[in-house]
């Protein structure tokens, strides 16, 4: 059963707060195929699983693979809480995922809106769809929070 937009981001800002407990920067993220299942989650561990790629978009996209048996996510959307670095935008375009919703933008490192549109470049042969500022409010507060306590 497909369900709101809002209910799946929901299901990322808990995979947030797993990596906040965790003292990894609070991004999560869950991806969810054409019927509404919920076939991959992830949530930043880049520290803890001493890898450049541990972040939470890449670790849902593995896992969703793993589940499908492919590693193209067609009619799949990956709802993250924060705009996608460029290797996570990377990883969408090569996975073929039909959309993309997040939460927050990302002033610094944001490649969908922030400092580039890359899901927008016509000369990829993937176009991911865009939705954006989904419960953008409760995923700032988590990073300001985090962030407060490293400071």
């Amino acid at each position: 059963m497909i369900r709101s937009d809002e209910f799946y981001m929901y299901r990322a800002l808990d995979q947030a707060h797993l990596a906040f407990t965790q003292g990894e920067v609070p991004v999560g993220a869950v991806v969810v195929d054409a019927e509404g299942n919920i076939i991959g989650v992830g949530h930043n561990a880049p520290i803890a699983s001493c890898d450049p790629s541990g972040h939470a978009e890449i670790r849902a996209l593995r896992e969703a693979g793993k589940q499908l048996g492919n590693y193209r996510l067609e009619g799949c959307t990956l709802f993250v809480t924060l705009e996608p670095c460029m290797m996570c935008a990377g990883a969408m375009v090569h996975a073929r995922l039909s959309r993309l919703v997040y939460g927050a933008t990302e002033p610094r490192t944001g490649m969908v809106e922030s400092k580039a549109n890359l899901l927008a470049q016509p000369w990829f042969n993937h176009q991911v769809a865009v939705t954006r500022g989904v419960l953008a409010v409760p995923a700032k507060k988590l990073l300001k929070q985090f962030f407060a306590t490293k400071r």
